[in-house]
């Protein structure tokens, strides 16, 4: 099978979203008019990802308002040249268009860290995700290291850190709590790695 055509000139989120509905097993994400191609997962990531998805499903059930999660391939419009796609979100309130494949108002954004992603994960993501106005989490996962960092945006705008070794972690709003345990699902083999 021959790869995709990708668009050599910059585009906008509404091309980027015609242009990805023709491709079938590539991933792709829009970053400054760009289309960057994604790595597919890891086993670990993979099993992180549905673990992390199922984790924020089962703390939803008990959430008001009502919240949805979706897993990998639903995209969070940055800006008119950036679209993001995270390994799971969360929306809370509207039901989503069930045709959309961007998620409007996102309050919870998830990337599960691979190698090849660490540093776009925790710096340039950090970035994009908090100028979305709705999104007030951003979890970071380190699945080896079996830590997870929460990011979170108060009321007041002020963005704040924990790293999270176990325990739960409160999400508020939509008024919540998930544990970092569930989050990280069960350890894979291979073991976990001393985080420094």
């Amino acid at each position: 099978m021959n790869a995709p055509a990708v668009p050599k000139a910059r585009i906008k989120v509404y091309e980027f979203l015609a242009w990805s509905e023709r491709q079938r097993d590539d991933r792709y994400e829009l970053v400054d008019g760009e289309i960057v191609a994604t790595r597919r997962d890891s086993v670990r990531h993979n099993q992180t990802k549905f673990a992390a998805a199922r984790a924020l499903q089962d703390a939803t059930r008990a959430a008001e308002p009502p919240c949805v999660v979706f897993i990998d391939g639903v995209g969070v419009k940055i800006n008119d040249k950036t679209l993001r796609i995270p390994d799971v979100l969360v929306q809370c309130g509207a039901e989503p268009d069930p045709d959309a494949l961007i998620v409007g108002s996102p309050l919870i954004v998830v990337e599960v860290v691979s190698p090849s992603s660490e540093r776009d994960d925790i710096e340039t993501k950090l970035v994009d995700y908090f100028s979305v106005a709705s999104i007030r989490h951003y979890l970071i996962i380190f699945s080896k290291r079996r830590v997870v960092v929460h990011h979170m945006r108060s009321e007041g705008g002020e963005i704040t850190t924990r790293i999270a070794h176990d325990g739960d972690i409160a999400l508020t709003p939509p008024e919540m709590s998930v544990s970092v345990a569930a989050l990280l699902g069960p350890a894979i083999a291979g073991g976990a790695e001393a985080v420094s």
